[in-house]
């Protein structure tokens, strides 16, 4: 395998500091102004964004006439402890810089669009030090030059997201989902750490030349085992699933939907979600190296793409449809990066349209919500295209393009990967293809039934919805700009980005394998079309009954999250819980018992011989004698027994 080398910076790389201080900055001002930037703190949140936006556009267009295309920024020592020296470097290349742009283009457009969803809450300040907070983690996690850096913002990052999703605390919904969040988010984060360690067990350190250098060579010359390979790949692939809401931590993400739904946009779409995919994508050269760990990596991507597809055929949640979407679309991206080769580039391009497409249907239901008096359910909606055209057209580009119809984005980056899964090795290809094609196909089912029941059908409102109305300009501009990016990011991605990351990825060739693109495409347009028209034969018409029970077990398990969390109460929540009280018996019973039972022992014991003591003369006279008596018994039995 090559050696992989990094550049130091140089020019206007040396300050690519400001991409992460900027926003920080914003943060640190919001929260020590308080209330005296109520007025304004907002529009300090969004310029600090994009003037990140316009810093890493800036750097990207340096960086792409570098001959390295990689820059690497040395600050100051940040651990300097016996063999350990970690520096805290930030590391500016293709695959950074792609993310650094999604990061801060598509984070402003929702900062934006947040402007007028927040105006009217008390601690819309208090937001927007949230969010940025939030990027600039983000931006520091894609940026760091080693673990231990990007292991710093992967924190900041789940700090932030526990502070949005329970942003309105006094909810008790609310706070239940960011506690939930912040506690399935620690296993993942205990495994990076895990990972962590290891590495710096095998080669000494946590940079990422070093460590991959290091391992490469180390596996070859079998000085590293294949066990501590696959060991460290395992632990960061949970730590990323943790993140990204993938099987068996995903049940999670969906009750994020309790934040506002900025938040939701922000976390689903462009920021969070996509940490455990860089993640994977940063460490290819460590997935590489051992054909298991990437065979678990596509494993887990088909699982949940197929978990996160049903279980959004069956809710009535619109918030939810689209955070069960995210599930199974990040897993496409799993199924992507787990390929290895040219399929990393596959799935970068996959999570940067999704950002786009994703944070225009999260923003479009937040505003419908606006204008429907905060409603989520889609049984209750109905004919609303003619109300909210702007919001219709909008969100109808980016179902359009999550499904893959051509030439949308989502036609120009899912069925790559779908043709790269047909074309793995034996019965794998046939295995993780045919998921990854029902996958498209259940898609194509649940977003035409959120369109289809959204914003056509009869009127099914409640009472107190007189008339439903447009949002204001400062909500409906990024959905625009999202609408547009929903239908020109695939092409130009697929095109240009491929070519971009082949210095972090390699220009290895797919090679041919069981179907031809143009077969892949006929069956993906086929099943999309079916899922499409069977959905639209069903719910044209609104439903029956907004109260219909599930009506099969399939059905039912669907709506019940597949009882994902009901696995997660029996085999966690319940052993933890009788654990817990084993341990309070047997700290009430073994330890304080047992303190107890010796005081006890000691103060009866010493009641009963106060009684001994009973102040007259007579009595210890007869018991001086009694004891004589004894002593003499005892010596005559000795001397003549």
């Amino acid at each position: 395998m090559e050696t992989i080398e990094f550049s130091p910076a140089s020019g206007m790389l040396a300050s690519m500091w400001l991409l992460v201080a900027l926003p920080l900055a914003g943060a640190a001002v919001l929260f020590l102004l308080g209330k005296r930037a109520d007025r304004w703190g907002h529009w300090l949140g969004c310029a600090t964004i994009l003037a990140s936006f316009v810093l890493g556009l800036t750097y990207f267009l340096q960086l792409s006439g570098l001959d390295n295309k990689s820059a690497v920024l040395d600050l100051y020592t940040f651990i300097d402890s016996g063999g350990l020296e970690i520096g805290a470097s930030l590391l500016f290349d293709p695959l950074s810089a792609v993310f650094v742009l999604l990061i801060t283009g598509v984070g402003f457009l929702i900062h934006l669009y947040a402007v007028g969803y927040m105006e009217h809450d008390a601690g819309r300040r208090r937001f927007f030090a949230f969010f940025n907070l939030f990027v600039a983690s983000m931006l520091l996690l894609v940026l760091g030059n080693n673990y231990i850096m990007t292991f710093v913002g992967w924190e900041g990052v789940g700090l932030a997201s526990y502070l949005l999703i329970s942003f309105w605390y006094d909810r008790p919904a609310a706070a239940t989902a960011g506690k939930k969040a912040f506690l399935m988010n620690r296993v993942g984060d205990a495994a990076f750490l895990a990972a962590i360690f290891l590495m710096f067990a095998a080669v000494g350190s946590t940079d990422f030349q070093t460590v991959f250098n290091g391992l490469s060579e180390g596996a070859a010359a079998q000085t590293i085992s294949a066990g501590t390979v696959i060991a460290i790949g395992l632990l960061l692939l949970l730590g990323a699933c943790g993140k990204s809401g993938q099987f068996p931590l995903q049940a999670w993400l969906p009750d994020a939907m309790e934040g506002p739904t900025p938040v939701s946009a922000l976390i689903h779409a462009a920021t969070m979600v996509t940490g455990g995919v860089y993640l994977i994508a940063r460490s290819h050269v460590i997935f590489s190296l051992n054909e298991t760990t990437q065979l678990v990596v596509v494993s887990i991507g088909a699982l949940t793409l197929l978990m996160g597809a049903i279980i959004g055929c069956a809710k009535d949640d619109m918030k939810r449809v689209l955070a069960y979407s995210t599930v199974s679309q990040i897993g496409y991206m799993f199924l992507a990066v787990g390929l290895g080769g040219a399929a990393y580039a596959l799935g970068i391009i996959h999570l940067l349209a999704h950002g786009f497409f994703k944070a225009g249907l999260f923003l479009g239901a937040g505003s419908v919500m606006h204008g429907m008096k905060d409603q989520v359910d889609i049984r209750r909606f109905g004919g609303l295209w003619k109300y909210m055209k702007i919001t219709w057209v909008t969100f109808g580009l980016g179902y359009l393009a999550i499904i893959g119809l051509p030439p949308l984005s989502g036609f120009f980056t899912k069925d790559p990967i779908i043709l790269a899964a047909f074309n793995m090795d034996g019965w794998k290809g046939w295995v993780y293809g045919g998921a990854a094609l029902l996958g498209a196909g259940l898609t194509a089912f649940y977003m035409t039934r959120l369109f289809v029941l959204m914003f056509h059908g009869p009127k099914r409102w409640t009472e107190d919805i007189k008339e439903p109305h447009e949002s204001p300009a400062i909500m409906t501009i990024p959905l625009i700009v999202l609408a547009i990016g929903s239908v020109a990011a695939g092409w130009l991605m697929s095109t240009q980005v491929v070519t971009w990351l082949t210095p972090v990825f390699g220009s290895e060739e797919a090679h041919g394998g069981k179907l031809s693109h143009m077969t892949v495409t006929v069956l993906t347009m086929a099943v999309v079309i079916v899922g499409v028209v069977v959905a639209a034969l069903l719910f044209v018409r609104g439903t029956a009954e907004v109260e219909k029970p599930a009506r099969t077990p399939i059905v039912r398990a669907a709506r019940a999250n597949l009882y994902a969390d009901r696995v997660n109460e029996l085999v966690f929540e319940l052993p933890g819980r009788m654990l817990t009280r084993a341990s309070v018996w047997v700290d009430n019973r073994g330890v304080d018992g047992v303190v107890n039972g010796v005081g006890a022992a000691f103060s009866g014991g010493s009641t009963r011989l106060r009684r001994l003591q009973t102040g007259f003369v007579r009595s210890y006279a007869l018991s001086i004698l009694s004891g004589a008596v004894v002593v003499m018994a005892a010596l005559l039995v000795v001397t003549f027994g």
